[in-house]
């Protein structure tokens, strides 16, 4: 059993990685820089260390003390995300120095445009760290979901319509957070230095199904908008709405016996927490 250092430990998908540890037996240490964040860790049973993405000198230390280190925080400011990819990059660089030459375990969080960042992080390979990414699916879906089924379905209440683009072909691949949280005790466990793992359970549903779901709970028309009309309508999502982007996990499945054993997405949004406090 390890002692393990999880950054971004209070969060969505960080509060179900922690549970996961502990219940296989790890001793969890988890990072945060919120009085709020703190006290869930210490009610969930963490250690808590304070500091932030930009308290590189902690970050440091904090991962040399560890015997692993799942970094999950991101700083999710879409109005300058160029600054956020520095400062994980940066981050992912103080705790790499840290674990140089150890053969510790180090798994990170893809995220989009992040390729300096999982390069960095896939190079620390070379200087003996066991180094992985993970890369989740767009939509990481569960109790709790504040991403982008949640804004979807926020869109399809003010728009009075749920909406898919086109013909409502194009795929969208979607994982628990269970799951998902299952995969990241794998990969730390596990992972061969310099992987690149993905976190896909449904590896593509047709747009308009969950469309077609949305409206049903909300008592909506379901209807087929043009492409260029996908950004009026969806807004930054709608870029999103659109690509057809089917991805496997068969890969990493068979690399760390990681199966999918959550519902799936469309189950999860049938079973109705999504929708609590709609307007019917």
């Amino acid at each position: 059993m390890m002692r393990v250092l999880v950054t971004g430990a209070a969060g969505y998908i960080g509060s179900a990685v922690i549970r996961e540890l502990l219940g296989a037996g790890h001793q969890v240490v988890g990072l945060s820089h919120s009085d709020q964040g703190a006290a869930a860790l210490k009610r969930a049973g963490v250690e808590v260390y304070r500091a932030d993405l930009e308290d590189l000198d902690s970050l440091h230390s904090a991962a040399a003390s560890s015997e692993g280190v799942i970094h999950l925080a991101f700083i999710h400011d879409f109005s300058d995300f160029a600054a956020s990819l520095a400062t994980d990059l940066r981050a992912i660089e103080a705790m790499g120095a840290a674990l140089e030459g150890s053969g510790k375990p180090f798994v990170i969080t893809a995220h989009a445009n992040g390729e300096t960042a999982e390069k960095a992080a896939l190079s620390l390979a070379e200087r003996g760290v066991r180094s992985s990414v993970v890369s989740l699916a767009p939509s990481v879906h569960g109790e709790g979901d504040k991403g982008f089924v949640p804004r979807l379905i926020a869109i399809a209440r003010e728009k009075g319509v749920s909406a898919f683009v086109g013909e409502g072909s194009n795929r969208w691949p979607a994982v628990h957070r269970l799951d998902a949280a299952r995969l990241f005790r794998l990969a730390l466990e596990a992972a061969p230095a310099g992987s690149r793992l993905y976190g896909i359970g449904d590896e593509g549903l047709p747009f308009r199904e969950i469309a077609g779901v949305i409206g049903r709970h909300l008592k909506l028309p379901v209807t087929s908008i043009p492409r260029e009309s996908a950004e009026g309508h969806f807004g930054f999502l709608g870029t999103l709405a659109s690509l057809d982007m089917p991805r496997s996990s068969v890969e990493t499945q068979r690399l760390l016996g990681w199966r999918p054993t959550q519902v799936g997405l469309i189950a999860d949004l049938e079973e109705g927490h999504y929708f609590r406090g709609a307007v019917e």
